[in-house]
């Protein structure tokens, strides 16, 4: 067939002169149907070994050199076309220009059958490089041969069929020689896990071991494959990532990770001649945290064992050239690895008090060294620096932190109870940090209230002093709670003086939030409580107030600190003090129109004060009467002591107020009142005047409150009123009249003259007599 091939292309070069269209068409027509019976037999005996599975009729080799020498023929024939179709262009135009697609598509099924072989080839050297353990020559060849399968996909009108055969062939390949590449990976890389996969006690940790059998074999006859060989055929294969993967996450997971968490645990790392081994020891007198050098120190030592039996094999990654395994598996673990130390380690080293934060600087020295050593080792690349960065800015962390913990503190303190109290006395004094005076540089402690005070009084003139407790608060009790969140608050302040100017303004803000905080949550957190009890509505009320004196100067009391961005006076607090006195004054008004409420309801039972002969009448009035005392006595107890003096009396005195106006409006009204029921009127009036007073008890020592009863019309407005009603009940109309004196008597400064006439007419009946007093009344 050769031959004849040979000799058809000598005929057609040799031709001079005009060619025989007919004869060379004839011969080409020979020869394109020569390589369709080639492309049939090509095709059979491909479908026969890769589809069919049956024994091919003719050695492929021969197949192969027959389509090379036709393959040969072709090109001289086509070139000898050429040269004469440029010679005799304007003859044969279209009679040659069909000859050369004939031969171009003829030229196609050639290359397409040399694809078809070299796919054929590549999988034959391929299964014998497999067979010798030459695992990276086998993957490349694998490789090839998919490059080969995915040139024939690009051709159009191939046969499918074969293709499909193919491709079964390339992915059984694949798979097979996957699987031998896990196989020895597990070999070199062994697990020793705990039973209880997943557990992360200390317990379950230390039996975690890693074997190595990565050391280089000591008798050189074992046919143990190199690491690399099998490393760089994962990565030829693109599997090489998930083996990465798998190792980074166990490693964290039994390795890094515990090292970190658990400061008892210490690594053990152990050669044997042909395996290295990596385990882990538990010291029983361990602290409960490790320092960061000490965690660096462990994790370092890990590295450098793996870096020298594993991860310094350098590899040929497509697209990225030459790389080692310690960066890829650096970019896959050391974000997690990082997040873990900076969450588990750094955190916990951060000082919570600024005179430590020196010390901090080992800690950063510590992280530097071991980025160092990472980068030497290639696990980290140069700019990687997410660790140091963190270390680096602890002033921020430090202030996050104090910021957290002080929130925190301020919140349980906050949501703690209100009843457990503490005094509060002009002369008491206050765990606050020493501040300095103003005026001379020293440092002095200052006392609890006087805030503006340093020497404990103030000079006003050459003359005269002002009292030193002009500006203290008044003796009450407070939530200890209450207390504590100030002590907090000064302490915290004077922590900021002490700090960095960003640490410092963190922490002014801080101190801020936590009175804004005590402002939004107390009063939602104890709202039942608050308006149920009056007790706890009285102590919020102190508690308001006391905060509210502290805000007056705690912002200035900072300013004298000259270090301090505070001293520039903006830091203040002043601006709080009214929310915080309106915040303490709604609630103890609100429990008050409760209180007034409460005895109004009393009084409304009192069937109003009428009819006071019929004796049903007068015991309702005088049960009503009776526990308008009852509750103002009780109120009485839980406010003594509590609030200050001055308040506790307006407040009772304003309640005995509300039940006097309430009982002389009632009485007043009264159209009728015969001489049984103005003597009965009397005696319940007498009642409040003799025990109303006894209400008016804000200190513990009986003796003291005295002052206090005898004071009662100062705090309640209507007591001369319910006196000179008595007066009214018990008089004759001359006595009236002259209580009335012409309207400058005692009786007109309390009653109008309408309201006399009114009782007048109530009181006695309609003769000559009572029309000339009622005409002295205007």
């Amino acid at each position: 067939m050769a031959a004849q091939a040979g000799s058809l292309v000598a005929a057609v070069l040799a031709h001079s002169g005009r060619l025989d269209k007919e004869h060379l068409g004839a011969r080409v027509g020979r020869l394109s149907r020569r390589v369709e019976e080639l492309k049939g037999e090509v095709c059979t005996m491909i479908n026969k070994k890769y589809s069919e599975f049956l024994p091919s009729m003719q050695s492929a080799e021969d197949l192969v050199a027959q389509v090379e020498r036709l393959s040969n023929n072709i090109d001289l024939l086509k070139a000898g076309i050429e040269n004469e179709v440029q010679r005799d262009l304007n003859v044969a135009v279209a009679e040659f220009t069909e000859l050369k697609q004939q031969l171009e598509r003829d030229t196609l099924v050639l290359s397409v059958l040399r694809k078809l072989q070299e796919f054929d080839t590549t999988i034959k050297e391929c299964n014998s490089a497999l067979q010798e353990k030459q695992y990276v020559a086998a993957a490349q060849q694998l490789e090839k041969a998919r490059s080969s399968l995915r040139s024939l996909e690009s051709r159009r009108g191939f046969e499918l069929k074969i293709l499909k055969a193919l491709g079964t062939e390339l992915t059984v390949q694949t798979q097979n020689m996957i699987y031998h590449l896990g196989e020895e990976w597990q070999k070199l890389i062994v697990w020793k896990l705990p039973p209880s996969k997943g557990s992360s006690s200390l317990e379950a940790v230390v039996l975690s071991e890693l074997h190595l059998h990565t050391v280089p074999p000591q008798d050189e006859d074992a046919a143990v494959p190199p690491v690399a060989a099998v490393l760089q055929a994962l990565a030829v294969l693109g599997e090489l990532h998930s083996k990465l993967k798998d190792f980074g996450r166990l490693l964290l997971q039994y390795i890094l990770k515990p090292l970190i968490s658990h400061p008892s645990l210490e690594p053990v790392p152990e050669e044997q001649p042909d395996v290295f081994i990596l385990r882990f020891r538990s010291q029983e007198l361990a602290l409960d945290e490790s320092s960061p050098m000490e965690v660096f120190e462990k994790i370092k030592l890990v590295f450098e064992v793996l870096h020298r039996y594993l991860l310094s094999v350098p590899l040929e990654q497509p697209g990225e050239g030459r790389v080692t395994l310690a960066e890829l598996l650096g970019e896959l673990i050391w974000e997690e690895l990082s997040d873990c130390l900076i969450h588990n380690c750094l955190v916990n080293s951060i000082p919570t008090n600024s005179s430590k934060l020196d010390q901090y600087k080992e800690v950063i020295e510590s992280t530097e060294e071991f980025e160092k050593a990472l980068k030497k080792m290639q696990f980290l690349k140069e700019d990687t620096t997410a660790l140091l960065k963190y270390a680096c800015n602890v002033d921020s962390h430090f202030a996050n932190k104090k910021c957290q913990d002080v929130i925190m503190a301020a919140r349980n303190l906050m949501t703690s109870e209100i009843h457990n109290t503490v005094k509060i006395t002009p002369d008491s004094s206050i765990a606050l940090p020493e501040l300095p005076d103003p005026g001379s540089g020293d440092h002095v402690k200052l006392p609890r209230a006087c805030s503006l005070v340093p020497n404990g009084t103030v000079s006003v003139g050459s003359e005269s002093r002002l009292s030193p407790l002009t500006l203290c608060l008044p003796c009450c009790r407070i939530s200890s709670s209450v207390q504590q969140l100030v002590e907090l608050a000064y302490h915290t302040l004077l922590e900021a003086t002490a700090s960095t100017d960003l640490c410092c303004v963190q922490l002014f803000d801080c101190v801020r939030n936590i009175f804004q905080l005590f402002y939004e949550v107390v009063p939602t957190y104890h709202r039942e409580n608050l308006q149920k009890l009056p007790q706890l509505a009285a102590i919020h009320h102190n508690n308001c107030m006391y905060i509210a004196h502290h805000l007056l100067t705690l912002g200035h009391q900072f300013r004298y600190r000259s270090t301090s961005v505070l001293s520039n006076g903006a830091a203040t607090f002043v601006d709080l003090v009214p929310a915080f006195r309106r915040l303490g004054m709604e609630c103890f008004l609100a429990q008050m129109r409760v209180q007034k409420g409460e005895i109004l309801e009393r009084l409304s039972s009192a069937r109003n004060f009428s009819n006071m002969d019929d004796e049903e009448n007068y015991c309702a009035a005088n049960k009503a009467i009776k526990q308008v005392l009852h509750q103002l006595r009780r109120l009485g107890m839980v406010w003594q002591d509590v609030l200050p003096v001055n308040v506790y009396c307006k407040a009772m005195g304003a309640l005995l107020n509300t039940a006097l106006a309430e009982i002389v409006t009632r009485i007043a009204a009264l159209e009728d009142i015969s001489a049984e029921d103005a003597d009965r009127l009397y005696s319940l009036c007498r009642i409040m005047v003799e025990e109303g007073p006894q209400v008016f008890t804000p200190l513990l020592e009986e003796d003291k409150n005295k002052k206090y009863q005898e004071e009662v019309p100062v705090y309640v407005q209507k007591w001369m009123t319910f006196k000179e009603l008595m007066i009214i009940l018990q008089a004759n109309l001359q006595e009236i009249v002259d209580q009335w004196a012409d309207g400058k008597g005692p009786l007109a400064e309390e009653f109008s003259a309408a309201e006399v006439k009114s009782l007048i007419r109530a009181l006695f009946q309609n003769t000559e007599r009572r029309a000339a007093a009622l005409a002295k009344i205007k």
